[in-house]
């Protein structure tokens, strides 16, 4: 550890002041990602999707230094003198700042904080809120023909306090002049004296103007109407800050060009219960449709306790007619597990063997490691690929499935119903994640749309952590990735309202999205 410290205070170090946009992850720059992923210290703010700081290695500091009205966690003065200390140490350090950190971000004091003591830092640009909140909203700052500029104002001043440096009535002047957009930012709790001295300065009150509360994240709320009863309309909708304000006449092109709050899952809060490991390409799709994923995994995979069964199936690859893969699971326990093993090169260990794969994932999985599935079934469920296996000559054929160490024996037994020796081996446990009870409860009270099950485990588990009451699910939609997953939730007293027709994440998100859309 010394010898760690002592490097780190022999090289300078170096903060980068970075924009992470204004909510959504997504429009972070490239260049500031690579930030994140070479940092030793973050030190972020409260307005940015905390999904971000993934990004940093495991072994980067995380400090938070949030601020908001009547509160903060340190003073500007205390976050200048830590990202100074911190470079001093020889360490590398992303300032992560929401929005642009040059756009009322107050990223030009900590430069310059940094600059008086010759602390070498870089600027990386950011998406304004100014600029993507509009567009979320449907509303372009400019359009030919309505506004040709665009003005940012911070409202945080009462335009009726005497030592107010913002002119607004001047501003009022300049936009009945110019027809340009205005656009206020962090002013709900001043917006009606502001708009007052607008209207003052000569805008007229029936000026078009949009809310947008939480611009770019998935609860974006946009209330719209006119200078003499926006605010009005805003506290009927319970805005509360984060708000900005658009005035002018672009605001009136929203009906027309507005696209995120029409996705057809918008604004659903959409439980996920697959595994932390399975869940991010469930919660992208869910959230390309609008939807707010709430990660909530009620499965993780572990190693089995005895490898003893699979090392010995594994040694005897050879002798096997067909190796059957039930999910990516599966796959990734049995390569993980090969490697160990002598004499492993590569997929040609399968030489000689023919491997099925249940679901497209699963058969995707395999092409990656270099096998191509000789059998891969319409559908994934276990009854329905029993019949259509049916089809081929199974009589004294040996097959391995390796699976999970609770998994269902319908497709074993069926194979040998139909004269196949199958000999099916353990090769994950699924089991519980530590402390998932209490976090269940606390994600259930805050109130979710849909609870989605991949498995029949997740059910289980679920039921499991939330003490067999299903009863605090009765308000939420009970999708389904597939009829066996469906059969379980029913079993345990749940009130199954969707089952996807393909029964992979693909055909859920496509199910969610149709039921929503009707």
């Amino acid at each position: 550890m010394a010898s760690k410290l002592q490097s780190n205070k022999a090289r300078a170090g170096k903060v980068h002041l970075v924009g992470a946009g204004p909510g959504d992850p997504g429009l972070i720059t490239q260049k500031g990602l690579r930030c994140l992923e070479n940092a030793q210290v973050v030190v972020y703010d409260r307005l940015l999707d905390p999904s971000l700081l993934d990004a940093a290695p495991e072994s980067a500091e995380r400090i938070f230094v949030g601020k908001e009205r009547g509160r903060q966690a340190l003073t500007q003065d205390q976050i200048n003198q830590m990202l100074v200390d911190r470079a001093k140490a020889g360490l590398d350090v992303v300032r992560l700042k929401g929005g642009d950190p040059f756009v009322f971000g107050r990223g030009g004091e900590e430069a310059l904080a940094l600059a008086e003591r010759n602390i070498s830092f870089e600027i990386v640009p950011g998406v304004t809120s100014a600029v993507a909140a509009a567009a979320y909203a449907g509303i372009p700052v400019t359009h030919r023909g309505i506004a040709t500029s665009f003005t940012v104002v911070s409202g945080s001043e009462d335009p009726t306090k005497p030592e107010s440096t913002i002119e607004w009535q001047a501003i009022g002047e300049s936009l009945v002049r110019t027809g340009g957009t205005l656009e206020i930012l962090m002013g709900w709790n001043t917006m009606q004296p502001i708009l007052g001295a607008l209207v003052q300065g000569g805008l007229a009150s029936t000026t078009p103007v949009a809310l947008v509360q939480w611009g770019t994240w998935p609860h974006q709320k946009t209330v719209t109407g006119i200078i003499d009863n926006i605010v009005e309309r805003g506290r009927e909708a319970s805005l509360e800050p984060p708000v900005m304000a658009i005035i002018g006449g672009v605001v009136e092109l929203r009906e027309h060009l507005r696209w995120f709050d029409r996705r057809p899952l918008f604004g659903k809060k959409v439980l996920v219960t697959r595994s932390r490991t399975q869940a991010s390409k469930l919660k992208v799709l869910l959230g390309e449709l609008g939807a707010q994923p709430v990660e909530l995994p009620t499965i993780q995979t572990t190693p089995v306790e005895d490898y003893s069964p699979l090392d010995s199936a594994l040694a005897r690859l050879s002798q096997f007619n067909w190796v059957i893969f039930a999910s990516v699971n599966a796959v990734d326990a049995v390569f993980a597990r090969l490697e160990l093993l002598e004499n492993f090169g590569d997929s040609r260990a399968f030489g000689g063997v023919k491997v099925a794969a249940i679901g497209p994932a699963t058969a995707a999985s395999l092409e990656r490691r270099g096998i191509v599935a000789d059998f891969v079934p319409q559908t994934s469920v276990s009854e329905a690929v029993v019949k259509e296996m049916a089809g081929l000559d199974w009589s004294g054929v040996t097959v391995l499935l390796p699976g999970a160490d609770i998994g269902r024996d319908v497709l074993a037994t069926g194979l040998e119903e139909l004269g196949a020796e199958v000999e099916r081996v353990p090769a994950y446990r699924t089991v519980a994640p530590a402390g998932v009870g209490d976090l269940t409860r606390q994600v259930i009270d805050q109130g979710v749309d849909v609870v989605t099950f991949t498995s029949s485990s997740t059910a289980r588990n679920l039921m499991e952590a939330l003490d067999g009451d299903g009863g605090v699910l009765s308000s939420s939609l009970i999708a389904c990735i597939g009829p066996t997953t469906a059969a379980t939730a029913k079993e345990l007293g749940l009130n199954v309202g969707l089952v996807a027709k393909e029964h992979n994440v693909e055909g859920l998100v496509e199910a969610l999205a149709g039921y929503f859309s009707e």
